[in-house]
């Protein structure tokens, strides 16, 4: 039998002991040893440190804090019931059917395009009735104003 060099490792009833843990050996009984105290039927699936917790206080093994965060952020039943930060962004409400063209308009700049003719920006303007789409070049420089004369002078 070999001996153990350090004071902090023990043999006790044929465990290995390191500060009066068990050491879990490399290998799937790792993997068994998160899983019998992470889905546990009372109290189970408890988050990243509830589960370290849990295993560490009464086994060991180097990365064992790793290896319990890999298992529970890859736990799919944490993953379908994980608790949402954010507040919802409500519903969403269609617009309404417009009855003349011009009455809603859709929006948007497409940027980041490479220089011609010294422009380098899009403005899209887009009629939701009749689905006719202006196309307006123009430089990433513009003003606040800009897209206001871009739309008095081009629609």
């Amino acid at each position: 039998m070999k001996t153990l060099k350090d004071e902090e490792w023990t043999v006790k009833e044929r465990l290995v002991m390191k500060k009066g843990q068990v050491y879990v050996p490399e290998g799937e009984l790792r993997g068994k040893v998160i899983h019998l105290h992470h889905n546990m039927l009372v109290g189970g699936h408890g988050r990243r440190w509830k589960t370290t917790e849990l295993v560490t206080r009464n086994y060991w093994w180097p990365g064992v804090i790793k290896e319990v965060g890999r298992y529970v952020e890859g736990c799919d039943t944490c993953q379908q019931y994980k608790n949402r930060s954010k507040v919802p962004a409500g519903k969403l409400i269609p617009n309404t059917i417009p009855e003349k063209p011009w009455i809603h308009i859709l929006a948007d700049f497409i940027t980041k395009l490479s220089l011609a003719q010294g422009y380098d920006v899009i403005l899209v303007v887009c009629d939701c009735f009749s689905k006719i789409a202006h196309f307006i070049a123009t430089i990433d420089k513009t003003s606040t104003e800009g897209p206001a004369r871009l739309f008095r002078d081009h629609i």
